[in-house]
């Protein structure tokens, strides 16, 4: 397989696990915190890990410090821009809902929760196809600068770092197809047609956009060191707005810490020992 092909194909993979995500709700609408709060701290140590291993390093390599800072600038900025247009809903796991909050059952009665648990408010299946229709524009936006990050390290020849910043990325698109799928089912969608609306989210832009970064740095001679400042300014820009407050006020702030500690540990290994 061509290095394009590789490339394409590990960003689609990395894509579709958003659809992942929406295998929970075939069977319930809850999740442990603990588990959904480690998996984001795992993800954003990988991710900050990949950002500074697998971008800015060999960005700083190849290029000036101030080709990098103008890139991780703009990537940050951008990442910033589409977040006040596209609020992300992880809205769905804090804020909207104070930690505590029951549905009603017919009879008005508050059934049992378990704790530590993910729930979401009844609404009508207007106002829940609406809400799905708006996480899955944003998810898809959302991960244009990933595939993006992939497409760069591919480019670069960092093909151990390319697939650590693609796993990185896999994870993270799990909660985020969960928060997609959870309103979608609410408002009467199948869950074949669930399934697919949340693997399409990641699954389409994610490889477009890995093959765009991928073309550029090689088709483009000195583009690297811009373009991999972009990526990580958009990672790190994600793992500060998205990830980190999203792995706390559950009361797991802990486990989403150690998690972190440990993804950042990973990638520290897979530079120094598994790079080529």
């Amino acid at each position: 397989m061509s290095p394009f092909g590789e490339v394409v194909l590990v960003a689609t993979v990395a894509g579709c696990t958003t659809g992942i995500g929406a295998l929970p709700l075939l069977l319930t609408d809850r999740i442990s915190h603990r588990v959904y709060d480690g998996s984001l701290g795992l993800a954003a140590g990988i991710m900050v890990g990949a950002a500074v291993f697998a971008l800015v390093l060999p960005g700083l390599e190849m290029g000036s410090p101030l080709e990098v800072v103008a890139g991780i600038l703009g990537g940050g900025g951008f990442l910033l821009a589409v977040n006040a247009v596209f609020p992300h809903l992880h809205l769905l796991f804090r804020g909207e809902r104070v930690e505590g909050t029951r549905e009603l059952d017919p009879a008005g009665d508050l059934p049992p929760v378990e704790e530590g648990t993910v729930t979401e408010p009844l609404r009508d299946d207007g106002d829940n196809l609406r809400r799905a229709a708006l996480v899955g524009g944003t998810v898809t936006i959302h991960n244009v600068p990933e595939g993006l990050a992939v497409g760069i390290a591919f480019a670069s020849g960092e093909t151990a770092l390319g697939l650590a910043i693609a796993t990185a990325i896999a994870v993270q698109n799990v909660p985020d197809g969960f928060a997609m799928a959870v309103p979608a089912v609410r408002a009467g969608v199948s869950a074949p047609k669930t399934l697919f609306y949340t693997t399409l989210s990641g699954g389409v832009p994610e490889p477009i956009a890995a093959a765009v970064g991928f073309s550029l740095v090689t088709v483009v001679s000195g583009l690297f060191p811009v373009a991999a400042g972009f990526a990580a300014g958009a990672m790190i820009a994600v793992v500060f707005r998205e990830l980190i407050p999203s792995s706390h006020g559950h009361g797991y702030v802990d486990t989403a810490t150690a998690a972190f500690v440990l993804g950042f540990a990973i990638m520290l290994v897979v530079d120094t020992v598994l790079a080529v």
